[in-house]
């Protein structure tokens, strides 16, 4: 956020354009392409309105207190916008486009030093996966309220079913621990965690 809020041209709505943008994406795990649709009219007191997402789907994402805050200094500091206006937009008013998001976020990574640990450099939606599995690593524990967690992120996070969430269990060696144990338990007691 540092890095994004340095950005050119000093004091411009530039900086705390993509420092904005990348904070909610983080804190949402919004798709990319969600948050670049966002407009005036979906930002409610109850959170953002998500309209026809990747599976022509409309759901409501709750914000957190800190997020919804930071959102309206933002907004506030963007100065106002009717309906349709894009909330994250370029500096003639038009929805930013996802390479000119996709180029300041690359080039953010590469100036704070941030190196790729495989042959893959950080990328957008990696924040969406990691929004994903720090949502599973805090959700209830016992089997019943891990269930019915799961449901809730698949469906905050617009996923068309289930299984697609359940990837996100496998990204954490202490997620696959607890299904290993759990699996274990099961084959060699006949018993459920």
């Amino acid at each position: 956020m540092e890095a994004a809020g340095r950005l050119r041209p000093q004091g411009g709505l530039r900086s705390l354009t993509y420092a904005t943008l990348i904070a909610l994406l983080a804190a949402t795990g919004l798709r990319i392409s969600e948050a670049l649709k966002l407009t005036f009219a979906d930002i409610t007191s109850d959170g953002l309105l998500i309209r026809e997402t990747k599976f022509r789907k409309t759901r409501l994402v709750p914000l957190h207190d800190t997020a919804a805050a930071g959102l309206q200094r933002y907004l506030k500091r963007r100065g106002p916008g009717s309906g349709d206006d894009p909330v994250f937009a370029d500096t003639r008013g038009r929805s930013l486009r996802y390479i000119a998001v996709k180029e300041t976020f690359d080039g953010l990574v590469c100036k704070v030093g941030i190196r790729p640990t495989s042959a893959r450099r950080p990328r957008l939606h990696d924040l969406r996966h990691t929004f994903a599995v720090r949502a599973l690593q805090g959700s209830p524990t016992g089997r019943n309220r891990c269930g019915a967690h799961m449901v809730a992120l698949a469906t905050y996070m617009g996923h068309v079913n289930i299984y697609t969430t359940y990837w996100y269990l496998e990204a954490t060696a202490d997620l696959v621990r607890d299904i290993a144990v759990a699996g274990e338990a099961f084959m060699s007691e006949g018993r459920l965690p």
